[in-house]
């Protein structure tokens, strides 16, 4: 008869120590030691993952050892407080209960009873006891949801880590709001992702835009819950180091519905709308009739910008575009090819791009690229110097947008009674098909106009200036594009043969229409 004491290993688990005070987990421990000298087992080792939770994706190195070390032969007995500590989700149950049927492993309890997994009904009390942890877990999450989308309901603001801009109960904070505007008016007006994360990182230069410099939010947040922390007495935390912004916060800053002051909820059974890139627009919550809910906390950017925001970051040539956004030359993509077929008499129109020295479209147009821009700019200054420029350039308040948002609502709201329709088997799934494809179609050109409609506030803000002329001068190279494309088309003519020097008469500058745009 073997007499050799058992090996048992002991496995301690806190789901929250925030403050690493290892109070939980040192009475685990005293717990687990005196069940095994009562038991006279040998102590095969301890394996602590505190402070880490036994659901979602975060992993348990102390369990992946723990099973391991079983599979090595090293244990004969698992000791735990209960079985809500050895695991919560139904992957790592099914792990423990077949790595003790395999090797014979006693899981034994400090509360509760031993659990011996080479036997039917040992297996079948595993299993009792694993369904009902992730019970417990299920009930719990489906009340912080449903508490989570009545305050969504009320337009509260959400409880969790405070976006730039606002506190955690939706304050409005002037400096970060500041840099928000900042951030949707460079974007509106054409500047890149990498160009705004330089500008609030402290960078200047023509292809930066105007941003004010500020740390890295990550580094505020830490510095916030140290000062939190020493009014509780308690000791500071490490607070990351400052850095350049990434473009990867300012996407998140821009797709986020909260700075137009809708209410947003994401349910964890949410698929994403159209793609990862899209998902943000799901997360606006609406009402029955697909009407947005607003909420209590003050917009930093109107409906109409950020709108436009979102269908310039849907725009498929953004998405696909693998070398950057930067536009590096005032007329890249914006000047037009103005060549003409001589047997069709029709215009070639494709957007000119930067060649060396020139502007290029390959076969038709080869134009040096300081005498058109230097003839563009001076003719928009003097667009810019008149009287009547207000009447020239749309608005982010454009009566039409409020129209236009209503359609929407209208448009989405027939979406939602045609499924509520079908679910209630009154219409089959071809006529909610259909009804739903005319709605899409007429959503998607009532966005395709709101995006017209909403000019770039930074261009806006050359318009409004004391000074437009001046305030163009000293725009970033984003806003002066900008502009240019408010006011009129540009159309590059090929130069005549064998003439010399800049002929103004090769470059058509044709003024927009108010609301053109």
């Amino acid at each position: 008869m073997n007499s050799e004491p058992r090996r048992a290993a002991i496995y301690l688990r806190i789901s929250q120590d925030r403050e690493n005070t290892r109070l939980g987990v040192d009475r685990h421990r005293e717990d687990a030691e005196a069940l095994m000298k009562a038991r006279g087992w040998r102590a095969a080792g301890l394996y602590e993952d505190n402070d880490i939770s036994g659901v979602g994706k975060q992993k348990r190195p102390a369990f992946e050892r723990l099973l391991a070390d079983i599979e090595r032969g090293l244990v004969n007995v698992v000791v735990a407080q209960e079985w809500p500590r050895l695991e919560r989700n139904r992957v790592d149950g099914v792990r423990i209960i077949e790595a003790a049927q395999r090797h014979e492993i006693l899981l034994t309890f400090a509360k509760g009873s031993d659990i011996d997994c080479t036997t039917a009904a040992g297996r079948l009390s595993a299993d009792l006891f694993s369904a009902i942890a992730r019970n417990e877990i299920e009930v719990k999450a489906e009340r912080q949801s449903r508490a989570q989308r009545q305050r969504a309901e009320q337009g509260r603001a959400p409880k969790g880590v405070r976006p730039l801009g606002y506190t955690i109960q939706g304050e409005v904070i002037p400096h970060e709001a500041s840099a928000v505007e900042a951030i949707y008016e460079a974007f509106a007006a054409g500047a890149s992702l990498r160009a705004i994360a330089a500008a609030l990182s402290g960078e200047t230069g023509p292809d930066v835009p105007v941003a004010p410099p500020l740390p890295r939010h990550t580094r505020t947040l830490a510095q916030e819950r140290n000062e939190k922390r020493a009014s509780d007495g308690l000791p500071p935390r490490p607070v990351p180091d400052d850095g350049p912004w990434p473009p990867s916060t300012v996407l998140g800053i821009l797709r986020n519905p909260r700075y137009a002051a809708y209410s947003t909820y994401t349910p964890s059974t949410m698929q994403p709308d159209g793609g990862k890139r899209r998902s943000w627009r799901a997360t606006i919550l609406r009402t029955d009739s697909g009407e947005p809910v607003r909420s209590q906390w003050a917009p930093l950017v109107s409906e109409a910008t950020w709108w436009a925001v979102q269908d310039r970051l849907d725009d498929p040539k953004r998405v696909t575009n693998r070398v950057g956004t930067d536009r590096r030359h005032l007329g890249s993509g914006l000047y037009l090819c103005g060549w003409r077929d001589p047997e069709s008499d029709e215009m070639c129109e494709l957007p000119v791009r930067a060649h060396s020295q020139r502007y290029r479209c390959e076969g038709h147009v080869m134009r040096k690229r300081e005498h058109i821009d230097t003839y563009v700019v001076e003719t928009v200054r003097a667009r810019l110097a008149r009287p009547d420029l207000r009447d020239v350039m749309p608005t982010s308040d454009h009566p039409r947008l409020r129209v236009v948002a209503d359609e929407v609502t209208k448009h989405r709201g027939r979406i939602a009674r045609a499924q509520a329709d079908y679910d209630g088997e009154i219409i089959e799934g071809r006529d909610l098909k259909r009804i739903r494809e005319k709605a899409e179609v007429s959503i998607s050109a009532l966005e395709a106009e709101r995006a017209r409609l909403s000019l770039g506030s930074g261009a806006i803000a050359i318009l409004h200036a004391p000074n437009p002329v001046q305030a163009f001068d000293n725009a970033d190279l984003a806003t002066k594009r900008a502009v240019i494309n408010a006011l009129c088309t540009v159309h590059i003519h090929p130069h005549p043969r064998g003439r010399k020097g800049f002929n103004p008469a090769t470059v058509t500058i044709t003024p927009r229409r108010a609301h053109e745009t």
